[in-house]
């Protein structure tokens, strides 16, 4: 499943260093906005545990974990909606990804250029936040202009009531949305997308009301003995946003230590005096923040973790594993991992009552482990 998660931010603040981190691609990280120009994307593995544990308990030849693709993003500008700075190709491309993450400088080198020559976060965000605004009202008004010459076809004709109906609340949408992307109010268009989405109104995608994550890049020193929580700019994030939403990492060390096998990790965490990487945290928040969670397959030969967004029903999980189970799908034995890790076996866990056989209608939760019985 190509789900993504999109680094954004302004020119300079450390996306292509912390992209460098997550999936040791290497690509240029320089100091001049617009050192990357076109998308880099890349896939990453998701730290799981459980996935380990599995192929313990099954003496598994091979581990196959569950996955997320990270895109780094060129640094917008003030004018990106207007196409400043390449900004519509680069708004283009936050489009297309499925959560921001947005990434902004909290620390101070003057070594490091920075595009307003001041650090403040806050204001950094509010740039890019206005910009996607903008975008998305340039859009939504386009989109209510075909939307209001339906209604007066629609009407004209004499087409069905529902089908009316069905643009006059899409109308309504339109205009609630316009009104709080006027406002500035990012966290009111996405609760009026959700309210919308729940009774099935949907109107064009819009870039503001993506789901959201703050990386709060800091220096090394501020790493230590979490003395970042000291960091003004920090706490002024903290305050706006809360601690579920920001996420404190020194993407510099970040780098470094991902070039480094696990012995000397383990080293150099313990010179800088910090417990563990940051990365494991920014990995599996963006993918819970996308909405995914991991069912699982496991035997001698295999362990493997499988991603699929929440409330996915058992056949449509199937076929992640191939088309055929989803499509031959007759029945599955299920349980959970955490049962297994309890019991030890699956012999136990069969006379515990822990296995059992499901149907179409089942909806996979996380820890799942799947034997998928089908028939083609």
């Amino acid at each position: 499943m190509a789900i993504q998660a999109g680094l954004v931010g302004l020119p300079n603040v450390g996306k292509s260093t912390l992209f460098n981190a997550l999936t040791k691609a290497g690509i240029p990280a320089q100091n001049y906005p617009f050192c990357t120009v076109d998308p880099h994307v890349a896939i990453t593995e998701v730290p799981d545990e459980r996935l380990n544990k599995l192929a313990k308990i099954f003496n598994s030849q091979k581990i196959v974990p569950s996955t997320v693709q990270f895109v780094d993003i060129a640094g917008l500008v003030k004018g990106a909606a207007q196409g400043e700075g390449l900004g519509n190709q680069f708004l283009g491309n936050i489009m297309s990804v499925d959560l921001i993450l947005h990434i902004v400088r909290c620390f101070q080198d003057n070594n490091i250029t920075h595009v307003h020559n001041k650090i403040d976060p806050l204001e950094d965000l509010e740039i890019i936040n206005a910009e996607l605004m903008l975008k998305d009202l340039e859009s939504l008004e386009k989109r209510e202009e075909k939307v209001n010459n339906s209604l007066r076809t629609a009407k004209n004709r004499n087409l069905s009531t529902h089908e009316i109906k069905e643009l006059e609340k899409e109308k309504e949408l339109i205009e609630k949305a316009k009104n709080a992307l006027q406002t500035a109010n990012i966290l009111e268009i996405q609760k009026i997308i959700n309210e919308y989405k729940e009774n099935e109104i949907e109107t064009i995608p819009l870039l503001s009301a993506k789901n959201f994550l703050i990386i709060a890049n800091l220096s090394e020193d501020e790493m230590n003995n979490y003395d970042y929580k000291n960091n003004s700019n920090y706490k002024t994030l903290i305050e706006k946003f809360g601690e579920s939403k920001v996420i404190p990492i020194s993407a510099k060390i970040e780098e470094e230590l991902a070039q480094l096998d696990d012995e000397d990790k383990k080293l150099m965490l313990q010179d800088l005096g910090i417990s563990k990487s940051g990365l494991p945290e920014i990995i599996q928040k963006a993918y819970i923040n996308l909405g995914m969670i991991t069912f699982f397959t496991a035997g001698p030969k295999e362990s493997h973790a499988w991603s699929i967004k929440e409330n996915t029903k058992i056949p449509q999980a199937a076929g992640t594993i191939h088309s055929d189970m989803q499509r031959g799908f007759i029945c599955a034995e299920v349980y959970n991992c955490n049962d297994l890790f309890e019991l030890k076996t699956e012999a136990a866990l069969k006379n515990a009552g822990k296995i059992r056989t499901e149907g179409r209608e089942y909806i996979v939760q996380d820890g799942d482990v799947l034997l998928i019985r089908f028939n083609v």
